[in-house]
């Protein structure tokens, strides 16, 4: 058993193929935005809620995008940067181009882009590029979970005052929630944004907290997480990546994370 939680599901595993060419393509696309990064001729405007947006972005998603209409016209696409595409095939691709985009404009390199795939069965491949880093954290739906090229695994750290956790900012936890977990004594820590997601799949971190989130921030989390022999949820305890937040752990410790994190307590 993986972790300590449970198998993965490989009933329906994805083919190895299918795997490597989500990976090569979003390691190529998070490849395109170190053109721009640390570099001063960035481009960057706000969009309508305020978040920033960049050439990288734009480019990298645009990129993504092409290949997928001359190899896989008939899939859908849904993107953070760009309307989605209607596809018949049953399949999706699910893309962030930049996740980390305010990290990327401070020339901090712990951004990722983010590709996900899901097939009728369900979330087939989820990749995570950590292009300034030489990084990349992958699954497919029954293959295992990688770190570059060696297999990853989760933690078994037992309970949460062991446990480092990490999120991407404490702006969105309730001031409830955040006195528990302070209260719980674990290790906390803001190593935030789809990086701190990687270090759950690969055992450096135990737990990662996402209060709010968009889809394409955590699409790739589901299978990843599955496959590293951990588990990935909404704070409500939901299946998937489509609940507008996203906790991810080593499994040992999920129910508590969950208990502590609960905005009605």
């Amino acid at each position: 058993m993986r972790g300590g939680w449970y198998f993965a599901d490989v009933t329906n595993p994805v083919s190895q193929s299918v795997l490597e060419e989500v990976v090569s393509l979003a390691t190529a696309a998070g490849q395109r935005t170190l053109k721009w990064f640390g570099t001063d001729s960035l481009g960057i405007d706000n969009k309508g809620d305020g978040t920033p947006v960049t050439d990288a972005d734009r480019d990298a998603e645009r990129f993504v995008r092409e290949y997928l209409a001359d190899h896989h016209p008939d899939d859908s696409i849904v993107g953070e940067e760009e309307a989605d595409t209607i596809g018949t095939s049953g399949r999706r691709w699910i893309v962030d181009p930049i996740d980390g985009t305010k990290a990327f404009t401070k020339g901090v390199p712990l951004y990722s882009t983010l590709v996900a795939l899901e097939d009728e069965h369900g979330p087939a491949v989820g990749v995570i590029a950590v292009p300034a880093l030489d990084q990349v954290v992958f699954a497919g739906r029954g293959l295992g979970c990688f770190f570059n090229d060696a297999p990853a695994q989760v933690s078994d750290t037992a309970v949460v005052k062991d446990a480092y956790v990490t999120t991407s900012g404490f702006g969105p936890w309730s001031p409830d929630a955040l006195a528990r977990i302070h209260a719980a004594e674990p290790k906390l820590r803001t190593w935030g944004d789809a990086y701190g997601y990687t270090l759950v799949a690969t055992g450096r971190a135990d737990a990662m907290v996402d209060p709010i989130a968009s889809l394409w921030d955590l699409a790739p989390m589901p299978v990843i997480l599955d496959e590293a022999g951990g588990r990935f949820s909404s704070l409500a305890d939901s299946e998937g990546a489509d609940h507008g937040s996203g906790v991810a752990t080593n499994g040992h410790i999920h129910a508590e994370v969950l208990t502590l994190m609960d905005q009605n307590r």
